[in-house]
Parts: C-alpha cells; structure tokens; sequence
C-alpha cells in the first residue's frame, strides 16, 4: 500500500512557500529563473535534476515564483520513496506520496499521480532520474516510471523539466539557476524524443553556464 498525500490548509502551504522564499533569500547569493510561458486549464508535471538535499525546496520555489504567479495552483504534490516518508511522516502533509521502486506497489503510485494530474491546477514534482546525481553530469538518464504516468493521465497536462544548477563565482553563497523547458504536452508524448529533447536542453544549459570545455 502507498502512502497517499494529505496536504495541509492551501494557505499554511503558502505560507510555508513564502516562508522558504525568505529562507533562500538569506541562504543563497542569487536565485534566478530562466522561465517559459505556462499552459491555461492545465495540470502540471515538474521534472528536475536530482542532485542536493535542496532539491524538493527549490522545486517549491519554482512552482510559486514560475509557475503559481503566471496560473494558479490548486494542489502541490511530490513523488517521494517510501523509506524516507516512513522515516518522516510529516512530508505526507506537505503533499508528499510515496513510490517504492521494485515492489508490486509501484504501478499504485503511478496511477496515483495520473489521477492527481487529471485535475486541472494540480501539480506533481517528480526526479526522472531516481537518484542522486552531481549536476555537472551532461546525460540525464530517465528511469521508465516516466514512460508509464504521461500516457495514463487523461486530463491536460503541461511537461516541464528544469535542468537546475549552483555556482559561485563573486560569492561566498552559491546561487541557483533555472533554466526551464517547456516539453510538451500528455497528448504529444513520445519518450524517446522527450528524453532526447530533455538531454539537449540540459547540454545547452550546461553551456549557458560556464565556460564550455569538450569531452
């Protein structure tokens, strides 16, 4: 059995989202976002990098300050492991579900999310490549999960993926960089040009941020 999200108030959600945007403002130099237009009468599937402890703060950030500002949210939601949420149930309330890779219960949470995403003004937060990863690596490699909740949803979903990325350079803080892709649609969905499209923007990103050196 999964264990299913049971998010606060939306308003103590919120509160809690600004409440971080003023935590980073104080822990980080810069938090800059490279945004894209978002869809109307949409749901929303968020897909980052996974590299940091970070990782699920800054995507809170980004659904407020990219996506909430342009289309209102009515649901945030975030794929977790089932380990983590058992060692920390609190995160069910902040609209965490839980996915155990390996078991029978795997195709439960992936229907789950489908069904949150046929609902228009949800949002689900997934990490693609299921592990942590530096982000300096220049191939995103996907894990099938993927492949089986876009054709699942039947509502009308927006693919978003951020390649997210930390440097420096003038500060003793780091800052944090979105460079964010629209990817299409559910109803378009093909994953072998959705993940060569992905591996693309990430490259250019890469590029976008330093200095680049060939392999």
């Amino acid at each position: 059995m999964i264990i299913k999200a049971k998010p606060l108030p939306a308003a103590i959600i919120k509160a809690t989202g600004h409440f971080i945007t003023w935590l980073f403002r104080r822990r980080f130099n810069k938090m800059v976002i490279n945004g894209i237009p978002i869809k109307d009468n949409h749901s929303y599937l968020l897909m980052c990098n996974h590299f940091s402890f970070w990782d699920g703060f800054w995507a809170g950030y980004l659904a407020l300050h990219a996506i909430h500002k342009q289309q209102e949210l009515k649901g945030f939601y975030i794929m977790v492991l089932k380990k983590q949420m058992q060692i920390n149930p609190w995160l069910k309330y902040f609209g965490c579900f839980s996915i155990s890779p390996g078991t029978t219960t795997v195709s439960e949470s992936l229907n789950y999310a489908a069904e949150l995403l046929d609902n228009p003004g949800n949002l689900v937060l997934i990490f693609p490549q299921g592990n942590l990863e530096s982000n300096h690596v220049r191939d995103i490699v996907m894990k099938d999960g993927i492949k089986t909740i876009i054709p699942r949803i039947k509502g009308n979903c927006q693919l978003i993926w951020s390649s997210n990325l930390i440097e420096y350079f003038e500060s003793l803080k780091p800052s944090v960089y979105f460079h964010l892709l629209d990817a299409g649609t559910n109803h378009d969905f093909n994953f072998e040009d959705f993940n060569q499209k992905i591996n693309a923007h990430h490259k250019e990103a890469i590029k976008k941020q330093f200095r680049f050196t060939e392999d």
